[in-house]
């Protein structure tokens, strides 16, 4: 028996040698080409369950992406809404306690130097949140090669965050050079895993381009993960015809 070979990019024909799908490539190379882009098309316009932040991990409500902004403890790498965080800050002092993490009660750093060594513990465990935390300080002391490298690292374990400051740094060619398809790809990714600032991005640039039934995709996304600015998007594309009343009420809705 022979064992057919898959396309390695596409799920539409089967091999039964190299040498079988090398001759057929020039005939199948179009469609390949269309099939990948279809599929990486389901992937890209699933609506992510959550944004890539989750939920808190005391409380598990869904961390906030307006307004207030949840805590990140450089301990554990644990993102802590705002609410837990002040029950802590009230338990330590009414029992005059010392200042701890509301999740694993390790001591608050108080200066920058053992903040950033908490960091490197992290890093050293190979957590990507510390990562991007890093390449943050690196990039605001203008250091932009360090922070490529610190995010390039924790994108590469899917930290989400890590691939929209990926995508900023190609979209001004800070520490690397300008480039629209990088932009793009790690705009996607970071899309992808729930980022609704990405997803944005991706609808308002698909916006320039007139692709608006993409454009729209995208705004819906990012509008039911709570996205303020999608949702503003969103009505001035209702308002020029771009999204009918049903689909703009529904995104309105969730």
């Amino acid at each position: 028996d022979v064992k057919l070979k898959k396309c390695d990019a596409c799920d539409l024909v089967h091999y039964c040698s190299d040498e079988c799908k090398q001759g057929h490539r020039s005939q199948h190379e179009q469609l390949c080409k269309e099939r990948v882009a279809e599929l990486r098309d389901e992937i890209l316009f699933r609506q992510p369950e959550s944004t890539h932040l989750g939920d808190c991990p005391i409380c598990f409500l869904p961390l906030p992406i307006n307004g207030e902004k949840p805590m990140l403890s450089t301990c554990c790498s644990k993102w802590i809404c705002d609410g837990c965080d002040y029950a802590n800050i009230l338990r330590q002092l009414r029992e005059n306690l010392q200042a701890t993490c509301p999740f694993c009660r390790h001591r608050v750093p108080t200066t920058h130097k053992e903040l950033e060594a908490n960091a490197m513990k992290r890093i050293a465990a190979n957590d990507p949140v510390a990562m991007r935390q890093i390449g943050n300080m690196r990039y605001r002391d203008g250091k932009y090669d360090s922070a490529f490298e610190y995010w390039s690292k924790a994108a590469q374990l899917d930290d989400a965050m890590a691939h929209f400051d990926l995508s900023l740094l190609y979209e001004k060619g800070e520490g690397v050079e300008e480039d629209e398809k990088k932009r793009t790809y790690h705009l996607e990714e970071a899309a992808i895993a729930g980022h609704p600032d990405a997803r944005c991005n991706l609808g308002c640039h698909e916006v320039i381009d007139e692709r608006f039934d993409r454009a729209v995709k995208h705004l819906i996304i990012a509008a039911n993960l709570g996205h303020d600015k999608a949702t503003r998007a969103l009505k001035v594309c209702y308002a020029e015809g771009h999204v009918s009343k049903e689909v703009f009420a529904a995104a309105l809705r969730a």
